[in-house]
């Protein structure tokens, strides 16, 4: 059990995002995984996450994540979770959108010997009336964006 293994897993599903690779994104699921988008669209199973990928890819231009992990705490020796902050980088943008600020949680278990998303959660971070608290986040992520 490494954390590292975990931390890996987001960060491929991520940079999946960031390149438009549905396949890429969907072989990192269980087969039976689930996803919950910003929006609370759910997908269900490794095929009804990549065809859902490739109709978000082929309808418009999607923004580039950039994130910092929170947590990575295993609930068994084959069970993890990861709790992520994330902001987006509209297209042609250098600056963080901080409305579609989010945060992650990524449930990971061992399927035949290797680390595979069961759930990826992505919830908008409004904070509604905490506009402090939406700031904060933004100005923390916006110094990853150069990595």
């Amino acid at each position: 059990m490494e954390k590292t293994d975990i931390q890996n897993l987001h960060e491929q599903l991520l940079t999946c995002w960031n390149r438009r690779d549905a396949n890429g994104m969907a072989a990192l699921f269980c087969e039976n995984g689930n996803t919950i988008g910003f929006d609370g669209s759910q997908l269900d199973g490794k095929s009804s996450i990549k065809e859902g990928l490739e109709q978000v890819f082929a309808s418009h231009q999607t923004a580039s994540y950039v994130w910092k992990v929170d947590e990575i705490r295993f609930l068994s020796s084959s069970i993890a979770l990861l709790r992520a902050r994330v902001g987006m980088v509209p297209p042609g943008k250098k600056e963080i959108n901080p409305s579609t600020n989010a945060i992650q949680s990524l449930v990971a278990v061992v399927e035949n010997e290797t680390w595979k998303i069961s759930l990826f959660q992505n919830t908008p971070a409004q904070f509604h009336g905490r506009p402090e608290l939406v700031e904060s986040m933004t100005k923390e992520l916006s110094k990853l964006i150069a990595r």
